[in-house]
């Protein structure tokens, strides 16, 4: 060119074109290698389900049809299902989908997107477990920090009378099952992993006996969803401040929660002995109200038979998850196996699908959500129940279904 500096301007901008170019398809061949994922035709459900996830959610910040990141308990349940998919596989896939959420949610600060201590939501809490693995895999000290901050949450969380962790800040004096599950794996995981005193398992165990003293229903062993100590909410009994049904996901969350937790007790500690009562106790009542046909359990346990109940996903994949884990860890007896065999084939006849083109895995008849209280006012009836959403592929069954398949290596 006869024009030094329209030469030099040239050269600049096909640089910045090839960089651009370059950058372009180096992210469009990553996310195509993430969106090709094969899932194979047999093997192992545990890998064909969570290969099928990853699928549908290329990206593990949208897991729960997310369309923008927030730090949530589904993807606590999740990714901690794939932590031990890593630890039974040592596939990278799955150590990478997980690191890849740490990066997007923790900042080099240790801050977490969306997270709010001062809303005090026991649900927060769960994704702590996850950050254990990865600070474990990584060396990244910011999930420590992460770790302290949830564990401090915990330390501030607002209390009933009797001690027991309130649900969220907004649901005063409220113990609520799913609580269980959100709050006591980490507690008791922080606890064992930092070397703290006997005594401190206390506080954990502790929750667990106020739910065994104030939600199991004496007749059927049974255990409500919700309790108000104050028995101010219109969903509880003015005598008991329980709500009025059992729903299967709540005792999900409850039985895993214990099944999770005892493994960090030391030997010694009376809570060890104590929390495998409570779980053989609840399995005892669970395994009852079995549906002797399917092997699977009803969205609200105790009404088969009645108009709009259902045969539900995600209490079932619970159910069978803790039962195989307790057996295995020597909790149950080996004799309770074949109620989690019974629950597993019922799942796999009943509520997968499997497409012929790809081989993509899906669970069908997840209840989408179910709660107490809020806006609009949930009141817990039989009605509230039965008519929440139901949905394929939710993470709150899809994640203890791999969590059972590995228990029962299937």
């Amino acid at each position: 060119m006869d024009n030094p500096k329209k030469y030099q301007r040239y050269l600049s901008l096909s640089r910045l074109a090839f960089y651009l170019y370059i950058f372009l398809t180096s992210t469009l061949a990553a996310q195509n290698h993430q969106t090709m994922t094969v899932i194979p035709n047999s093997g192992l459900w545990s890998e064909r389900m969570a290969l099928s996830d990853i699928k549908r959610n290329p990206q593990a910040w949208k897991i729960d049809f997310r369309k923008t990141p927030k730090w949530g308990y589904t993807h606590g349940l999740m990714l901690s299902a794939l932590e031990r998919l890593y630890l039974s596989t040592n596939k990278p896939i799955y150590l990478n989908y997980s690191k890849a959420f740490g990066n997007k949610m923790v900042n080099e600060q240790g801050k977490m997107l969306t997270y709010e201590l001062d809303k005090f939501n026991i649900d927060k809490v769960n994704l702590g477990n996850v950050m254990f693995f990865l600070l474990e895999k990584t060396g990244d000290n910011k999930y420590r920090q992460v770790i302290e901050t949830l564990y401090q949450q915990l330390s501030l969380q607002p209390r009933t009378k009797s001690g027991g962790f309130w649900h969220k800040k907004r649901y005063p004096n409220q113990m609520w099952l799913d609580g269980l599950y959100m709050g006591a794996p980490f507690y008791a995981q922080y606890l064992q992993r930092y070397n703290r005193q006997n005594s401190d398992f206390d506080d954990v165990q502790h929750q667990f006996d106020l739910v065994m003293q104030h939600h199991r229903d004496n007749k059927t062993g049974l255990l409500y969803h919700g309790w108000d100590e104050s028995k101010q909410q219109k969903w509880a009994d003015p005598k008991t401040g329980l709500s009025p049904h059992f729903w299967s996901r709540a005792m999900g969350w409850f039985v895993m929660a214990l099944v999770d937790s005892i493994e960090y007790f030391p030997k010694d500690h009376p809570g060890k002995i104590q929390l495998q009562h409570h779980l053989k106790s609840v399995i005892d009542a669970l395994v009852q109200v079995q549906d002797e046909k399917t092997g699977l359990w009803y969205q609200v346990l105790d009404k088969k038979g009645h108009r709009g109940n259902y045969l539900e996903a995600t209490g079932s994949a619970m159910f069978v998850y803790t039962i195989a884990k307790a057996v295995n860890r020597h909790y149950l007896p080996k004799s309770y196996l074949r109620y989690a065999n019974k629950g597993y084939n019922g799942i796999i006849k009943h509520l997968i699908i499997v497409d012929t083109d790809d081989n993509e895995v899906h669970l069908t008849r997840n209840c989408a959500v179910a709660g107490l209280g809020g806006k609009p006012y949930r009141d817990g009836s039989y009605q509230y129940y039965i008519n929440e959403p139901i949905r394929d592929n939710d993470p709150k069954g899809i994640a203890p279904f791999i969590m059972a398949s590995l228990e029962l290596n299937r």
